[in-house]
């Protein structure tokens, strides 16, 4: 299961979440910040990415189009580094549930 982080979380989470996250990404290092949300949006369908952001527009595309890809929306404010990486580890089995699931296009976690 890879993750692809969005602009608005720092790209320092990978290397913390990468033993559970293999493969997972940071669009930094893709190329990909300042673009439209429609290009994360297609590069992840395209590559297998489960979308990580903060950005309720993810949230309302994944309403409209749902999967691929996958959305995590973290509804949690100003919140650290260490704080959400805690978050991506501590709901690791659920997230592989969504992961894995036919159904659900969002994980909302808060």
């Amino acid at each position: 299961m890879k993750l692809l982080l969005d602009e608005n979380l720092s790209d320092r989470i990978i290397s913390k979440i990468i033993d559970l996250y293999p493969d997972s990404e940071h669009v930094k290092t893709l190329g990909l910040t300042n673009t439209d949300d429609v290009l994360i949006w297609e590069y992840s369908k395209a590559n297998d990415f489960i979308i990580v952001s903060k950005d309720s527009d993810f949230h309302q595309r994944s309403l409209l189009y749902g999967h691929p890809p996958k959305f995590i929306y973290l509804r949690i404010g100003n919140s650290s580094t260490a704080i959400i990486v805690q978050i991506l580890q501590d709901k690791f089995d659920i997230i592989s549930q969504f992961g894995n699931s036919e159904i659900e296009s969002i994980l909302v976690l808060a």
